[in-house]
Parts: C-alpha cells; structure tokens; sequence
C-alpha cells in the first residue's frame, strides 16, 4: 500500500474521532444520558420536550393527504428488509467461516434509540423505526457484502464511483496484475481489528 494512502487514511480516522467529540458535545448540550441502551433525559428537558410532542389526532389531521395514501407502500418495504436480514443471517452463519471472514456484528449497524424522544408520538415513533431499521440494515449488508468483496475481488474499478465503502481504498488498483496476484492471499487475511479497516460500522480501525 502506497505511503500516500496510508496517510490519508489516518487523516480520516482523526477527523472520525474529532467528529466523535463533537457528537459528544452535542449530546451533553441536551441533557441526556445512556443506561443500558436506554436514552435518558435530564427531568426538565423531557417535560419541556414533551410540551413540544403533537397529538396522534392533530398530528393525522394536519398531515397532507398523498403522504397519508403513500404510507402503506414504504411499509411494505419492511417484507424485503426483513428477506434481505434474513438471508444475511444465513448467508454469514454459512460462508463466512468457510472463507474465514470475521462476521458482521448486526447489533452495530442497527440502532433503536428514537423511541426515547418524549416530543415525538407513536406514529413518529413507528416512522423512526422503520427508517432506522432500512438505513441500518443498508449499513449491515453493505459492510457484509465489503468483506466479501475484499475476499473475492479487492481490485478498484477503472471509473471513479461515489461513496465507496471503508475497505476499498485498500483494494488493488485496476490494471496492477502484479500486486493482485502477488497480495490477494494477504489481503484475504486482513480482517482483523487494528490493521487499517474500519471495523463494526462506529470506529475507524485499520483494514485491507
């Protein structure tokens, strides 16, 4: 791996953690606190908060009528979520060992933390966890199908594409024949956690 890379990398692992502290202030800014997966409010926050909660009937009432008929075709969505989390249980049960992958810990990408918020009702409550459980599910699989191609095909594609995963600036460049041949067996190996891949989806670590 070039020098070049190597350095970039570590630049975005220290505005990751930079981030982190900032996310950190952020949280402190509004008075809660986590405890055992639960959000916890300061007792003068929630009540405030909850002056701000609409009502289910206000909230039904006021909303527009095309955002009300759409509604049960984003739900349905929740029957290829729930296939696609399915398969990747299977999937990883069944070829992850054999290729000797560490799997992807499910619990990391998918976070259920909103229905904490005392302003939000049970409709925007159900809202949140629906698109908490579709983008984290996308976070899941895409992390999955990453380490799967980091084991059969880490080779970078000759176009730019946008948002590449965490693992691909580690690929073998387009062309290089030499370098893949020479390090695919390598690359197949790195997986393990301090070795310049961004692991589990919440820190930056080393990787492929």
């Amino acid at each position: 791996m070039a020098p070049k890379i190597d350095e970039l990398i570590q630049k975005i692992r220290e505005l990751e953690e930079e981030l982190e502290v900032e996310f950190r202030t952020k949280r402190e800014q509004f008075q809660f606190i986590i405890e055992e997966k639960r959000v916890r409010f300061a007792e003068e926050v929630a009540r405030q908060q909850r002056r701000l909660k609409t009502g289910l009937f206000r909230y039904l009432a006021e909303s527009r009528p095309l955002n009300v008929l759409t509604a049960p075709i984003i739900y349905a969505g929740f029957i290829p979520f729930l296939a696609l989390d399915l398969f990747l249980l299977i999937y990883q049960a069944v070829c992850f060992p054999i290729y000797d992958i560490p799997k992807v810990k499910r619990s990391e990408y998918l976070t259920f933390d909103r229905e904490d918020l005392p302003y939000l009702n049970i409709i925007e409550k159900l809202n949140c966890f629906y698109c908490s459980y579709g983008n984290g599910l996308a976070a899941y699989f895409r992390e999955i199908a990453a380490r799967t191609e980091q084991y059969w095909c880490p080779i970078k594609h000759a176009r730019r594409i946008r948002a590449a995963h965490d693992r691909y600036p580690r690929f073998f460049e387009y062309g290089d024949a030499e370098s893949y041949r020479k390090g695919l067996e390598r690359l197949r190996k790195e997986f393990e956690k301090g070795n310049g891949i961004k692991q589990g989806g919440k820190k930056a670590q080393k990787g492929a």
